[in-house]
């Protein structure tokens, strides 16, 4: 599912990931672990398509980066420390918005299972700018799941969530 091979990122004259070699078949959960710095947040953002590697290869579901980072964005699901959402918009249009982004089918009906997953069911038509931090955390991680990805990616997921998103969050993972 993920395979990386070789992978360096430089940021000028400091080498952040030197020669980095990763693979993650189908069905595995892995965690990074690291202190700040280690380079974590840089290799997701180049399995995100959101940064390139300075040398190396990427590949997620069969599709290299960053040639194919279109094909790769379709199978990613992200949820960052920055939930990243539109907050002029409720969160039935946020996930409207990012579901037709990705073609989902049956687009009312999805929306309604992930606000009800996500507990936001009851405050679905505010706007997210009046959300908790905690909230919009939520409505990121709706949005990561909306489209069924095949390839999950979290940096500090946990970030603004109270005891019960992070329980919500750890059943969302399994």
């Amino acid at each position: 599912m993920i395979k990386v091979r070789k992978l360096v990122k430089r940021f000028g004259l400091k080498t952040v990931l030197r020669g980095m070699d990763f693979h993650v078949d189908q069905g595995e959960f892995v965690a990074l672990l690291g202190p700040n710095g280690a380079g974590k947040t840089t290799f997701l953002r180049i399995l995100a398509s959101l940064s390139r590697p300075s040398m190396g290869g990427v590949n997620i579901a069969g599709y290299r980066l960053p040639d194919q980072a279109a094909a790769v964005r379709r199978r990613l699901g992200v949820v960052s420390h920055q939930p990243l959402l539109y907050g002029d918009l409720t969160a039935e249009e946020n996930l409207r918005f990012y579901g037709r982004m990705y073609g989902v089918r049956d687009l009312q009906p999805r929306v309604a299972e992930v606000l009800e997953l996500v507990g936001l069911t009851p405050r679905r038509r505010d706007l997210v700018r009046t959300y908790s931090r905690g909230m919009q955390q939520r409505l990121a991680i709706g949005r990561a799941v909306l489209h069924d990805p095949d390839v999950m990616l979290f940096d500090e997921p946990h970030t603004g969530l109270d005891q019960d998103a992070s329980a919500m969050l750890d059943t969302v993972l399994r």
